[in-house]
C-alpha cells in the first residue's frame, strides 16, 4: 500500500534556502523512493511549472515515475505531451533530503513563489506542497471556505467519494 502524506506545518527558511521536511513527510518520502535504504538520503521531484502555480509540487520517486509513465503514453510530438514535458521534467527540480532532515530550495524557486523566512507545507496526497504562508491564507484557504460557503450547512463531502471511479 501507497504511504500518503498528511497534515501540514510551517517551518523556517534560512538565508540559503535550507528548510527542515516535516518529520511524517520524511518517511514518505523513504518509503516512496526505491533506492532509499537506512543511512540513504531519500530524493524527491520539487516541480514549479507554469506562472500560474503559487506553490511548489513535491513528488516522491514513485509518484513522479507515475506522471513520466502517462507522459510518456501520449503521441510524440502532440501539444499535451510537449507541455507535460516542459512542466514536468524541464520546470522541475529533482533533489535530496539531507541528513538532517533538510532540502535547499534554490533562489529561482524561491523567488517563483515568494518564500521568504517561512515556508507553508501541506499534504495533497501522493505529493506535498511548499507555500508562501501568506499566499496560502489568501488564495487557496479563501478558494476552500467559498466553495464550502455555496454547500448547505449540512452538507458532508464524503458524499463525493460515493463517486468515486474505480470501485
Amino acid at each position: 500500500m501507497v504511504r500518503r502524506f498528511r497534515g501540514e506545518s510551517h517551518h523556517k527558511v534560512d538565508g540559503k534556502g535550507r528548510v527542515s521536511i516535516p518529520a511524517l513527510f520524511r518517511r514518505v518520502l523513504e518509503a516512496g523512493d526505491p533506492n532509499w535504504t537506512e543511512g540513504l538520503n531519500p530524493e524527491l521531484v520539487i516541480v514549479y511549472a507554469d506562472h500560474r502555480r503559487k506553490f511548489l509540487e513535491c513528488y516522491t520517486m514513485e509518484a513522479i515515475a507515475e506522471v513520466d509513465t502517462k507522459i510518456a503514453k501520449l503521441p510524440r510530438g502532440s501539444m499535451e505531451r510537449k507541455m507535460l514535458e516542459r512542466m514536468f521534467h524541464g520546470q522541475s527540480y529533482p533533489t535530496s533530503v539531507d541528513e538532517t532532515g533538510r532540502i535547499v530550495l534554490p533562489a529561482k524557486l524561491r523567488a517563483k513563489i515568494g518564500l521568504e523566512d517561512e515556508a507553508f507545507f501541506i499534504a495533497a496526497g501522493d505529493t506535498f506542497q511548499i507555500w508562501k504562508p501568506e499566499t496560502y491564507e489568501t488564495e487557496e484557504l479563501s478558494r476552500t471556505e467559498a466553495w464550502l460557503d455555496e454547500l448547505p450547512e449540512d452538507f458532508d463531502p464524503l458524499i463525493y467519494l460515493d463517486n468515486a471511479k474505480g470501485d
